[in-house]
């Protein structure tokens, strides 16, 4: 659907960037309750949870926001980062724009800074995104500067941010200064059923639309509920993608993905089988696809794509692993159904390319050629060679989630939350667009 037929100017359910208008809800202000109280603790070091799309990073954005403008404070991805990586990332959002030498003059410099902040206004406030993948000696500088004190007084304020349980990592023997000074934790729940409702039609109308019942109807808003389980980030993934299917007002309830959560380990297991039935290629044609892993022009792998799906990252535990920075834990996933295959980005931090176009989701062909991080990977399938065709192959919402759902099974073994939905959040403006 066309945004104009839906009344909006711009894309309201953005999946990428600062949301187009910050909509509160019950969850988040006890969020912000948590976020503002552990700020105030002299003492403050809490730990921020919560799964993938719960909202997170957009509660932690708003609420940084709100502080004084002479409050200092850095906001940290954690993932991967080493100690000279994170203690340079923390100086430069206080501010600083210095060379240094050595680890060491880093960290002091930091607990200088966070020092006489602490003496003179306030207590530097550090948030740290993705804590359980930080590198084993960034953790340590955490712990030195959860013991930094001016008068009796914690120097810098901590917020551990996760969307796992750290609770294993805070409570070993080697974090002893962070779990003795820890003053709270947190879960972020979902939204209400009403809420979803109210979070769907602000939105709609932040986007200009006069009438957003007439464009997802209430009945509609609860099957968002349902199919969400009430997290904001699936919700705007999810009513991207029925803007996208309707072609015209209003939006149908049968337009909205329905993820399948088995109920237990059993059901699951069944639901895997059925997924390797169904998706089982072809006997015809000319045996299934090859892809071959490259960087910097040289061939690293060769597989064949002879398995229902393949999951690519930088984890142990994806079929094709990657061992490189620039590539994300879990990054994409390759379905196969029929003779075809879909390719899908999974919210990879620095995204997928087909043939240097960025994509959330996409069939792929013979000699497709497929950017993951720094390394590249072309695709070889000579039955696959018209996209057009390809993709009315039958790839329906059930499969993919069917296959999320096989991909839920790799993530839990790393005790993951990752939500088996579809990845939407690398679309281009120009094509938000034209939704």
């Amino acid at each position: 659907m066309d945004l104009g037929a839906a009344g909006l100017q711009e894309q309201p359910f953005r999946t990428y960037g600062r949301p187009l208008f910050f909509i509160p809800y019950s969850a988040q202000q006890d969020a912000f309750d948590f976020l503002r109280d552990t700020y105030a603790n002299d003492q403050g070091l809490g730990l921020f949870q919560g799964p993938a799309l719960s909202g997170k990073s957009t509660i932690i954005r708003h609420f940084t926001e709100t502080l004084p403008e002479d409050r200092a404070f850095a906001v940290v991805d954690g993932a991967g980062l080493n100690t000279t990586a994170l203690l340079e990332a923390v100086l430069s959002q206080f501010g600083y724009d210095l060379y240094f030498n050595s680890v060491n003059e880093l960290a002091n410099m930091v607990k200088v800074f966070a020092m006489q902040q602490t003496a003179s206004v306030h207590a530097p406030l550090l948030v740290i995104k993705n804590t359980h993948a930080l590198i084993p000696s960034a953790l340590r500088v955490l712990c030195e500067l959860a013991q930094l004190k001016v008068r009796g007084r914690s120097a810098v304020r901590l917020i551990l941010v996760s969307d796992r349980s750290i609770s294993t990592i805070v409570d070993a023997p080697a974090m002893a200064p962070i779990s003795k000074r820890l003053t709270g934790e947190f879960h972020l729940g979902p939204l209400n059923l009403d809420e979803t409702t109210d979070y769907v039609y602000a939105k709609l109308r932040a986007g200009g639309c006069p009438d957003p019942e007439n464009v997802i109807p209430d009945d509609v808003c609860d099957e968002l509920h349902i199919a969400s389980g009430g997290w904001p980030g699936i919700i705007d993934r999810l009513a991207l993608t029925a803007l996208a299917k309707a072609k015209f007002c209003p939006v149908r309830a049968d337009h909205i993905e329905r993820p399948v959560l088995p109920d237990n380990e059993s059901q699951g297991l069944a639901a895997l089988r059925q997924v390797e039935l169904k998706l089982k290629p072809d006997d015809e044609g000319s045996g299934p696809p090859r892809i071959v892993l490259t960087h910097n022009g040289n061939t690293l792998r060769e597989l064949t794509l002879d398995r229902p799906r393949l999951l690519i990252g930088r984890s142990e535990h994806n079929d094709l692993c990657i061992n490189s920075k620039f590539i994300s834990r879990h990054h994409a996933l390759f379905v196969r159904h029929g003779a075809a295959t879909f390719l899908m980005d999974l919210n990879s931090t620095n995204g997928t390319y087909v043939n240097s176009r960025r994509i959330s989701n996409q069939v792929v062909i013979d000699e497709d050629i497929i950017s993951v991080g720094n390394h590249g990977i072309k695709f070889f399938d000579p039955g696959a060679r018209d996209r057009s065709a390809e993709e009315g192959a039958g790839f329906t919402d059930t499969v993919i989630l069917q296959s999320l759902e096989d991909m839920r099974k790799v993530l839990a073994r790393e005790n993951t939350q990752a939500l088996p939905i579809p990845n939407l959040d690398s679309i281009p403006e120009n094509e938000l667009r034209n939704l």
